[in-house]
C-alpha cells in the first residue's frame, strides 16, 4: 500500500503521544527506529503485536532501537492501552492522519465483505540517519519482533 520503500528517507514527524508530549522522528537521531502503524487500540491484534514488542523491548534498546507505535486513535484511547498492557514505549495519537498520510498506510481495507477506509498495519525499521531500512507489510502480530531483530 506504501510507496515508501528501504533506501528512502523516512518522512520526519512531530506528532503527539498519548501524554500529550511532542514526539519528532528527529528525537531519536543515531538511535534505529521500530515505527510500527496499527488500526485500533485495544483489539486482538494490534495487543498482540503490542504485548510482543513489549516483551522483546530489552532486546531491541540492546540492539539501539527505540519503538513507537502510531494509530489514530486519540490520547485518551492511547493511554487506555498503553496503561492496560504497561508499553513501555510512546504510542502517538494521530487523530488527524497526518503521520499516517505520510507513510502512506492509510486506505480502503476490507473486512468481512465490507469495504471501509483504515491504517494497514505496517512496520518501518529506519536507521539512524533517519532511512528507512525495511518496510514491513506482512506482520505477524504474535512474533513480530522476530521479524525485525531476525
Amino acid at each position: 500500500m506504501t510507496s515508501l520503500k528501504a533506501g528512502d528517507k523516512a518522512p520526519e514527524f512531530t506528532s503527539k503521544d498519548q501524554s500529550g508530549n511532542k514526539v519528532s522522528l528527529s528525537d531519536f537521531k543515531g538511535k534505529k527506529v521500530v515505527l510500527f502503524f496499527y488500526p485500533k487500540a485495544d483489539t486482538p491484534g494490534c495487543t498482540a503485536e503490542a504485548c510482543n514488542l513489549n516483551e522483546n523491548l530489552e532486546q531491541f534498546k540492546a540492539n539501539n532501537y527505540e519503538v513507537i507505535g502510531v494509530s489514530a486513535d486519540d490520547e485518551k484511547k492511547q493511554t487506555k492501552f498503553k496503561d492496560k498492557y504497561n508499553l513501555r514505549f510512546p504510542l502517538l495519537a494521530d487523530d488527524s492522519k497526518e503521520v499516517i498520510n505520510a507513510y502512506g498506510v492509510w486506505g480502503p481495507k476490507k473486512f468481512m465483505g465490507k469495504e471501509y477506509d483504515g491504517i494497514h498495519r505496517t512496520t518501518f525499521v529506519i536507521n539512524e540517519d533517519g532511512v528507512i531500512e525495511e518496510v514491513i507489510s506482512k506482520v505477524k502480530t504474535k512474533e513480530h519482533s522476530s521479524q525485525i531483530l531476525g
